[in-house]
């Protein structure tokens, strides 16, 4: 970085570019070639460009924004070979591409059991039937005249890192990690419907029941649902996207996605769980003796690193470098976050940015200057109830290597000298 307008800088700015300069002149050829054309007049800012030359696209070209086209490899990404077909799979957020802790409703990642289900909301219906008072059917424009919340939530699929079980797989953690999101969710809290019709003494469990093609339902028992369950029709501030339940969806923080009904058609009362396909054979947890586990909604404290990454590696050499990640936890919120550069053996305490928010994403940063060594990146967050992430070896000694679901182990990411990155495991 070059000043040619201030000829006595403040102490503090000389600090700051004798940082930056440091870092030039530390790092790869490439960077140190920049640096020198910045200092002798770089015609791409001394310079009057094409852009300065000539009149842009007016309001009314693109009457729903979308990113620059300099931003077109930021999209979701599936992985074929993980299902037998698209239309009961999986996309992932690129989580390597993002910052802050707000996802862009086009990049949230989709999981479907029956395609996208495409509803007119004029002819919408949620029903409430079972054990209440009054079995009652909503209109959409019946729900949208009770009082209504804005939270925010992150939403994460069960099978969130389930292909890491035995060992590194898949390289970027788009894949590894992005089956995740966390947006701002409007809507109704549940307690007020089920208030409305009349739960009976005897309700206890609550099914919920989608209306695309696989009627996908699940069951969810009455303390959580009158606890804190939104009925949603927005996400950051505009109606749900078809591909995220439009025009009504269940929320249900903190637990796995599956269980946040898209497309909610039906809420039925009952005395004990419906012990449905994707409560029993599905989303249940298979142990090392053969036995699963039932009902483990809870989606535990768990953190990614998500530059450097795989996707994100470090180009520009040696100096100032920024590593960033997420935090979550389904429990509440994030306390803490410690970032280790030599896969284990010392820690640092990373900069959570912002308040942390219950049951929501939680940005951290770790400024570091980087000599060129190879790094061992992880992060090991820690949340308000005192649980701390596992390592993998940990999660599997307790669990084995039979699962695919709630794998909330530590994530390892190798940096080479050249900045390129890899998934691997420490043992």
């Amino acid at each position: 970085m070059v000043d040619i307008t201030d000829p006595k800088p403040t102490k503090k700015a000389a600090s700051r570019r004798d940082f930056l300069k440091a870092g030039l002149l530390g790092g790869a050829a490439v960077a140190a070639s920049a640096g020198a054309a910045r200092a002798a007049g770089d015609p791409l800012i001394t310079e009057i460009q094409d852009w300065n030359r000539y009149l842009g696209e007016g309001v009314d070209v693109a009457p729903y924004g979308k990113p620059s086209e300099f931003e077109a490899n930021v999209v979701r990404r599936n992985v074929p070979w993980l299902t037998a077909d698209p239309v009961s799979s999986i996309n992932f957020t690129p989580l390597h591409e993002l910052d802050g802790i707000i996802t862009p409703n086009g990049l949230c990642f989709e999981r479907h059991h029956g395609g996208t289900a495409i509803i007119n909301p004029a002819d919408h219906r949620l029903m409430i039937n079972g054990l209440v008072d009054t079995p009652l059917v909503f209109t959409m424009e019946d729900l949208k005249r009770f009082p209504r919340e804005n939270r925010v939530y992150f939403l994460e699929c069960a099978a969130n890192g389930g292909m890491e079980w035995r060992g590194a797989q898949l390289n970027g953690c788009q894949f590894t990690h992005g089956m995740i999101h966390c947006v701002v969710y409007t809507g109704v809290p549940l307690r007020y419907l089920l208030e409305e019709a009349g739960v009976k003494t005897n309700g206890k469990w609550l099914l919920a029941e989608g209306a695309d093609a696989s009627a996908m339902t699940r069951s969810i028992p009455m303390e959580k649902a009158l606890d804190d369950c939104l009925v949603a029709f927005k996400m950051n501030g505009e109606a749900l996207r078809p591909e995220q339940g439009y025009p009504l969806r269940l929320c249900v923080p903190g637990w796995e996605g599956n269980m946040w009904v898209k497309w909610l058609r039906r809420l039925e009362v009952g005395d004990e769980p419906w012990a449905q396909r994707e409560e029993t054979s599905k989303y249940t947890d298979l142990l090392a003796d053969g036995k699963a586990r039932r009902h483990t909604w809870v989606m535990d404290v768990k953190s990614v690193i998500t530059s450097p990454s795989p996707q994100a590696p470090v180009t520009h050499g040696k100096g100032p470098l920024v590593i960033t990640g997420l935090a979550w936890s389904g429990n509440g919120t994030i306390k803490r976050v410690d970032v280790t550069l030599d896969g284990g053996r010392t820690w640092q305490t990373a900069r959570l940015d912002g308040p942390s928010l219950p049951k929501a994403l939680h940005r951290f940063y770790l400024d570091i200057n980087w000599d060129g060594s190879e790094l061992l990146l992880q992060s090991r967050a820690m949340d308000d109830q005192g649980l701390v992430q596992p390592t993998k070896n940990e999660l599997r000694l307790a669990r084995g290597e039979n699962s695919i679901y709630h794998n909330n182990g530590i994530q390892t990411w190798h940096v080479n000298n050249d900045g390129v990155v890899e998934n691997v495991e420490v043992s």
